[in-house]
């Protein structure tokens, strides 16, 4: 059968099919033979890369979002010389059983040519190290959630019933007491005395029947490491906190903008800046931001009939 030929949208382009140790590159085009090339993804090798496109004319590069393995290539490859298309890998699924490496290239490379990829859209580098500082911010946090309820977990284990009586266990109260069970072992009535306030629900009685418990020295040296674990990541949360407002610092009028809108204090509106920058000339619609951010469903529907789906994931880029 004759080959089915498509209208050629792009005048000279590069198809990269990435791997952490490889980068398979196919090239073609108006005025060039068709080749694929194999280099290696260090810094030199896709220098060479670079080097090998320039010379032949290319004009634009596409390459799947795979991870983070792109991330290397896209250093390298751009520049003024190069337009990088980073592109979802879901929509340039080869044929089944007769994928390879070098046929996923040429692939890439064919679709490209005739302008069937949609570009991913990938923000400029400032804004991609901001998403690094906002993102390991919140990872932190993460991490101290996880490890406020392994305390919790742990009184458990040891009789101390604290998160049945009061509200949190990072108040005033729920923090001088569990101090004290860490110090002494033990809680006494005078103890509860000198931390009670009026504002508590819960009686003097029944707070002291809750911290009685058996606690060993386990449950006490594994309080203390948890103790310390969370103080020395909320020392790295407060440096980030600390980055984060120099790097956007030019940008303060637009973060207290975003601060008016209710429910969105100082930490959200940089996180959102992060993440969705502000030049809004990337996302025409309200729409088009909502599909990217992957919090809207697309449509699945077979035979007159829609099938329920879940919104996509949001951009990992």
């Amino acid at each position: 059968m004759d080959g089915i030929a498509f209208e050629q949208i792009v005048k000279r382009g590069c198809g990269i099919d990435i791997h952490r140790d490889e980068a398979v590159a196919t090239i073609g085009g108006e005025g060039i033979t068709t080749e694929t090339r194999s280099f290696k993804t260090f810094t030199s090798s896709l220098t060479e890369l670079k080097e090998w496109l320039i010379e032949n004319g290319v004009t634009d590069v596409a390459m799947e979002s795979t991870g983070v393995y792109w991330k290397p290539v896209m250093n390298v490859l751009e520049g003024p010389e190069l337009r990088v298309w980073i592109v979802n890998a879901r929509h340039i699924k080869y044929v089944p059983g007769h994928k390879t490496d070098k046929k996923d290239s040429a692939w890439i490379c064919q679709l490209l040519l005739a302008g069937l990829l949609k570009k991913s859209y990938v923000p400029p580098r400032e804004q991609r190290e901001l998403r690094d500082l906002t993102r390991y911010r919140k990872k932190l946090i993460q991490n101290i959630a996880s490890e406020k309820n392994r305390i919790i977990r742990i009184l458990e284990d040891c009789n101390v019933k604290l998160d049945s009586v009061i509200s949190s266990l990072e108040g005033v109260t729920g923090t001088a007491l569990i101090d004290l069970l860490i110090s002494n072992g033990e809680v006494t009535m005078d103890d509860i005395d000198a931390v009670y306030h009026k504002k508590l629900k819960a009686s003097k009685e029944l707070l002291f029947e809750a911290c009685n418990g058996k606690i060993g020295e386990h449950h006490k040296y594994m309080l203390q490491m948890i103790r310390k674990d969370i103080e020395q990541t909320q020392r790295l949360i407060d440096e980030l906190t600390f980055r984060i407002a120099v790097v956007l610092a030019p940008y303060n009028s637009a973060l207290e903008a975003l601060s008016e809108i209710p429910g969105i204090d100082r930490k959200t509106a940089e996180d959102i800046v992060a993440e969705i920058g502000l030049d809004m000339e990337q996302f025409p619609t309200e729409k088009n931001l909502a599909s990217w951010a992957g919090i809207c469903p697309g449509n699945n529907e077979s035979a007159g009939k829609k099938k329920a789906q879940k919104p996509t994931t949001g951009t990992n880029k």
